[in-house]
């Protein structure tokens, strides 16, 4: 039999790999999901409900996703993004602009090009820790904000660092802007010694997906509707759109039960382990850079960049979440009393590490693409590829996506600038791989 898949998947599983990227079930050992039988992936007979005309047990078990008491929580079957599409689809025939931030996750510019969207990109401010987009810069959220119907923002963003979107959710009201807030590696927030959700703080419309921090299977995820946000029904529509006609079953009692483990969830003991793990990492010789999220770890070494650590953590088959110039990414277990997760064999594996002392790095200038624009949803039928260094004031005709984290840095339709350039050059210099970007070409509009 031909099963290069399944092979793949039972040699990494024979190498008894530890998890420390999503899902939140670390390799099924965090959680009830030993309750799930593969015999439960059934089909909408008598008794098992409609997802799409949920009026039974499907309903029922969706009511008790009960976060918020403002909110309806609804299951998605085909990740948060069915639900960042279905309400920005929602908004479509809304006079208006959308007005977005630049982190946002590439779903977002997806559902703009479906729904032939006009869009603000919003100046970021850029964290000294990680390097990365944060939040919204407050002088450019005033001047974008005229005439905008609705507002997608990311919190928190891919690395653990929150910005204050509270107040930011505030404002968008006082200017009677729905909001949506693509809250994905959000779902454990309100735990305690954890982040406050933005249910917390009157957003219309939060997605979180379970399956990255709660134990829940790949591609299930909750949107949460306030009970007043607006078009409602136009986005429950959508959902039905964007989602499977034949809905897994084993995904929407995933999601139950990952819910049931948040209820009953007590962070006591994740706190003792996570202190534990920190002094092995740093006894190492490694550091931590310390975000909002004290599920996220971002993992430094002095003369190391990520990509290297990343290559040691590997050689003990230590599964990362990401690595980029500058750290490796760890996305920490939900331990809990009695779970299955081999937490002794983590710490003797990096004790085993071969880290070697190492002068730091000196300090480079690392050039980043941050400025307000517009992002073209139209259709750019003639293109052609050239090189980078020929680029200057042409018209982007894809989006450059590098990867890690998977945000988009430059979009369809943008203006390229010297600095864009310098940014690409960078990239190719530290052999970041960018979709959009192969052998020093892009694609830009053909006139």
């Amino acid at each position: 039999m031909t099963l290069p898949l399944t092979n793949r998947l039972n040699h990494l599983l024979n190498k008894k790999p530890i998890s420390m990227h999503v899902p939140g079930h670390k390799n099924m050992t965090i959680g009830y999901l030993s309750a799930l039988k593969m015999e439960m992936d059934m089909t909408e007979i008598t008794g098992l409900d409609d997802l799409h005309q949920a009026e039974d047990v499907i309903a029922q078990s969706m009511q008790h996703i009960d976060k918020h008491p403002d909110y309806d929580a609804y299951f998605l079957v085909n990740g948060t993004t069915s639900g960042i599409l279905a309400v920005i689809q929602s908004f479509a025939k809304v006079k208006g602009a959308y007005l977005i931030a630049r982190n946002v996750h590439k779903s977002v510019f997806h559902a703009l090009d479906l729904a032939h969207g006009s869009s603000r990109l919003l100046k970021m401010h850029i964290s000294n820790k990680t390097k990365q987009y944060v939040g919204p810069d407050e002088s450019a959220l005033k001047t974008q904000v005229v005439k905008a119907k609705l507002a997608v923002f990311t919190y928190p963003n891919y690395y653990g660092e929150c910005f204050d979107v509270a107040s930011t959710i505030k404002y968008m009201k006082a200017h009677d802007i729905p909001t949506l807030i693509d809250e994905a590696h959000g779902a454990h927030f309100n735990l305690t010694g954890f982040p406050k959700s933005t249910l917390n703080m009157g957003a219309d419309y939060v997605v979180q997906s379970y399956h990255k921090t709660l134990p829940s299977l790949t591609m299930s995820s909750i949107i949460f509707i306030h009970k007043q946000a607006p078009l409602r029904e136009s986005i429950l529509k959508y959902l039905s759109y964007f989602q499977s006609s034949s809905p897994s079953y084993l995904l929407m009692s995933s999601l139950e039960l990952a819910h049931e483990f948040y209820k009953t969830y007590d962070s006591k003991v994740f706190f003792e382990k996570r202190t534990q793990l920190i002094k092995v990492i740093e006894d190492k010789g490694m550091h931590i850079i310390n975000v909002d999220d004290p599920l996220k770890l971002n993992v430094q070494c002095d003369g190391y960049t990520g990509i290297e650590l990343q290559t040691l953590f590997e050689n003990k088959e230590i599964y990362v979440e990401l690595a980029d110039t500058n750290q490796v990414l760890l996305v920490l277990p939900l331990w809990h009393k009695d779970d299955q997760f081999p937490f002794d064999d983590l710490l003797m594996r990096i004790q085993g590490m071969d880290i070697e002392h190492r002068d730091p790095f000196e300090e480079t200038y690392l050039p980043f693409y941050n400025e307000e624009g517009i992002y073209d949803s139209r259709e750019i039928n003639k293109i052609k590829k050239i090189s980078i260094d020929e680029a200057h004031n042409e018209i982007l005709a894809t989006n450059l996506v590098p990867y890690p984290p998977g945000i988009p840095v430059m979009l369809k339709g943008e203006i390229i600038t010297r600095n864009m350039i310098e940014l690409m050059h960078y990239w190719r210099n530290h052999q970041i791989r960018v979709e959009g970007m192969k052998d020093n070409k892009i694609e830009i509009k053909d006139e």
